[in-house]
């Protein structure tokens, strides 16, 4: 049977069967629910260190329980098709939940949300990854690239111009394109400098990074197919993600 994730995306059995093994863990091993949107919810009503104070374990608990997710289902289900990332950790991964608010007219202590990047070196990478971000009312799988340095970002620009056919199958990939809602990021207002104007892929060009993501409902962490539902999306946007780092070699 389908597995449904939220009203616009189904798990096919194909995936299903391909991620069998990530549904077929211990009852202890499998740890992800929707308690940790609880949580966030609850914090983002209450940013302040007093509140924090008093349900510190509370936050505990979630954080192993996504800690766990990450070690036991996720990871290794990444490195079966993305073998950079077989030796990497949650703690590796996971951003803290503390905010720097040092130069934010923002004083609230606390982020309200979890994010986890994992990549080759963990979550500083340089490299294209495997974004996921948990917020209450704002889940989603990501990758891409996230403000990468100006001799990157020239790099992939000539990727794009010298191999824009190539380019183009990938982004135009039937899977990717139901998937995602295409490239998405901040834009340059005119092209840049070194390319013709008239080139057709310019819109990609304009761009100063490039994400790609795929939203879903809070209630998909209680799902059984949650770990099969994420696999399969990292896995779609994998030859987009090899793409933009050839460009970052």
């Amino acid at each position: 049977m389908n597995l449904l994730i939220n009203e616009l995306f189904i798990i096919p059995t194909s995936v299903l069967n391909e991620f069998s093994i990530y549904l077929s863990l211990p009852s202890d091993k499998k740890v992800m629910n929707s308690s940790i949107i609880k949580f966030l919810a609850n914090l983002k009503e209450n940013n302040n260190r007093e509140w924090f104070a008093m349900n510190k374990s509370w936050y505990e608990e979630v954080k192993s329980d996504l800690e766990r997710f990450l070690d036991n289902e996720l990871i290794p289900g990444l490195a079966a098709f993305d073998s950079r990332i077989r030796s990497l950790t949650a703690k590796q991964c996971m951003f803290r939940i503390y905010r720097d608010v040092r130069f934010s007219k923002d004083k609230s202590p606390y982020k309200t949300y979890f994010g986890s990047y994992i990549a080759p070196g963990g979550r500083k990478s340089p490299f294209t990854g495997y974004y996921l971000h948990l917020e209450a009312g704002n889940c989603f799988a990501a990758g891409g690239i996230h403000c990468p340095k100006g001799d990157v970002l020239k790099n992939i620009r000539f990727e794009i111009y010298n191999r824009y056919d190539e380019f183009l199958s990938l982004v135009n990939d039937k899977k990717f394109k139901a998937y995602f809602n295409g490239i998405t990021g901040e834009q340059l207002k005119r092209p840049p400098a070194g390319f013709p104007k008239d080139f057709p892929g310019m819109n990609y060009l304009k761009q100063k990074e490039f994400i790609y993501f795929r939203r879903f409902e809070d209630s998909a962490l209680d799902d059984p197919g949650f770990a099969a539902f994420l696999l399969d999306t990292y896995k779609t946007m994998k030859p987009v993600n090899d793409f933009f780092d050839v460009g970052m070699l």
